[in-house]
């Protein structure tokens, strides 16, 4: 099996087991009754925002404002040399796809260096923040349960509105008050 072949399985076996593992304890009702209706995106299709530190593209594909309540997807560009501040996460597991450019990425204060094509999985309470001095990021990100989605909701601006004014001191409360996430 080449490389490609070999990564790509395992990050659809990681998003399948992801959302397995979140669907079985509540019941097959449950599941059923909260399900999204089956449907593809294009890469420019879903909620597009733009992000409020670096102006970088976010769509976000499904997550819990559409019914999916359990499990959260969709793209992030990050803009040559801005990375993604050191955060951790005290309910949600995520995984990255790194669909385009490289950098590193800081796990417990461990620096992992990746490329195009590289999967990234991040348990919840894992310190982690991305650095791409050099190359501008496109990423897959995949959160379990939903919740990423209504933070980029609250900081990030629809294309054509102005960007939200809020001060870093008021993201990193909203994050930690709504969102069950620390940044440093």
């Amino acid at each position: 099996m080449d490389t490609f072949a070999h990564q790509r399985r395992s990050i659809l076996l990681r998003l399948g087991s992801l959302g397995i593992s979140q669907v079985l304890p509540q019941g097959i009702a449950v599941a059923q009754a909260t399900a999204l209706q089956a449907s593809v995106l294009n890469a420019t299709e879903g909620e597009h925002l733009i992000h409020f530190r670096d102006h970088g593209n976010i769509f976000i594909k499904f997550g819990a404002a559409n019914g999916s309540s359990e499990l959260a997807m969709g793209t992030q560009q990050v803009m040559t040399g801005t990375g993604i501040p050191t955060h951790r996460h005290f309910k949600m597991d995520e995984d990255f796809y790194v669909l385009e450019g490289s950098g590193t990425v800081l796990l417990n204060d461990v620096r992992n260096p990746f490329e195009k094509g590289s999967t990234i999985y991040i348990p919840r309470n894992t310190w982690h923040g991305f650095e791409n001095p050099d190359h501008e990021l496109l990423l897959l990100w995949v959160v379990s349960p939903a919740g990423l989605d209504g933070f980029f909701r609250d900081t990030c601006s629809p294309p054509g509105m102005p960007a939200k004014q809020l001060t870093r001191e008021q993201i990193k409360d909203l994050a930690l008050r709504k969102y069950d996430t620390e940044f440093r």
